[in-house]
């Protein structure tokens, strides 16, 4: 088929851009003929055409000025199918992997201290995304939705009239061989942890909405001696950090993070479906996360992990933290049919094969 993907931005590091390459990489192997639009693209894949997406517009209004220039440079007759990853204005297949712009506001003012409230989602910037974002879901201009959760399954039949029969369920996966590869050793020796010391783990950029804060109030609430904490992400680093915390920045290999970690600790106030949930379980180490993400799913409570309700209980986050302080090495492991980014490639090459055969007919 003649495959048309849309994808603002890529790179070679990321969760969305890993799905992204294996998911052409497989395409190529079937022999389709595969299109790009985008912004930028770094990769140098001689078999996909690259097709240029220049926009100039501000902040406010960058991301629905990719969306109307995507309309125009798209006719959906020169295509079989039309698999966006991205909000954009009319698409035969949308993979909606960020979630619902509309809630992430919701819990972003739930969660705000007081007097910053009022700031939480004023703005052109929300406003425009927000009307792009009903142009995406309105089902006259998507044919069928891939979710990673069933959280965001319920939030779209929640705010939009979207048929449920059309929305479809692809969890995301892992490149089991390279999150394999971490040396635990070697890593805890590069960051200065003792064998000794329980070593929590924090991966994730966009600290806010990952709940950064409340891990370091819990790290901070901690009773053991010997808890370490690791943060790995770009971010500005809190001005007064507890002792004992190291943070990272961004880590390439990041496989070695989780080798050299004893327990994940991820208490964000919105997240669609964490791909670093999946890559802990993936390496037998458990995950403590919220029931606001959507990779809480993936976790059986006490065996893989803990889920708690809300991430500013501290007190609910450090009693979960102790428990699996207590019982270290001892997570149960999550079947790799469960996890395997292959699994994931080939659910959503059935999705879209399904969109070109309900054209064609």
């Amino acid at each position: 088929m003649k495959l048309a993907l849309v994808r603002r931005r890529f790179s070679e590091t990321g969760g969305a851009e890993l799905y992204l390459k294996r998911l052409l990489a497989a395409l190529r192997q079937g022999g389709h003929e595969l299109h790009l639009f985008a912004e930028e693209w770094e990769s140098t894949d001689p078999d996909l055409r690259f097709h240029r997406v220049e926009t100039d517009a501000p902040r406010s209004r960058r991301l629905p000025a990719f969306a109307e220039k995507v309309a125009t440079l798209i006719r959906p007759d020169d295509f079989d199918c039309v698999f966006s990853l991205e909000r954009t204005l009319r698409q035969d297949v949308y993979r909606a992997g960020d979630g619902l712009h509309r809630v992430w506001l919701r819990q972003r003012h739930h969660f705000a201290p007081w007097y910053r409230k009022p700031l939480t989602s004023t703005g052109a910037f929300h406003s425009n995304l927000l009307k792009l974002e009903e142009r995406t879901f309105d089902p006259a201009n998507t044919g069928h939705l891939i979710v990673n959760s069933e959280m965001v399954r319920g939030e779209i039949i929640e705010h939009f009239r979207f048929p449920e029969s059309r929305i479809h369920l692809v969890r995301n996966g892992v490149d089991l061989d390279r999150i394999r590869k971490g040396r635990r050793k070697e890593t805890r020796a590069r960051f200065g942890f003792h064998d000794d010391e329980f070593v929590l783990l924090f991966v994730g950029s966009g600290w806010e909405r990952k709940g950064l804060k409340y891990f370091l109030e819990a790290f901070r609430r901690l009773r053991p001696a010997n808890v370490r904490a690791l943060i790995v992400g770009k971010g500005r680093k809190p001005l007064f950090t507890p002792p004992g915390a190291v943070f990272a920045g961004g880590m390439s290999d990041v496989e070695n993070a989780y080798a050299a970690a004893d327990l994940l600790v991820l208490p964000p106030i919105y997240e669609p479906s964490s791909n670093v949930v999946a890559e802990a379980l993936a390496v037998d180490l458990p995950a403590v996360t919220t029931r606001f993400n959507g990779a809480a799913e993936l976790i059986r409570e006490g065996r893989t992990g803990s889920v708690i309700n809300d991430p500013s209980d501290t007190g609910q986050l450090v009693h979960a933290i102790e428990r699996w302080h207590a019982r270290r090495g001892q997570s149960e492991t999550t079947p790799d049919n469960e996890l395997a980014l292959e699994r994931n490639v080939r659910e959503t090459l059935e999705i879209l094969e399904m969109a070109v055969a309900e054209k064609n007919r």
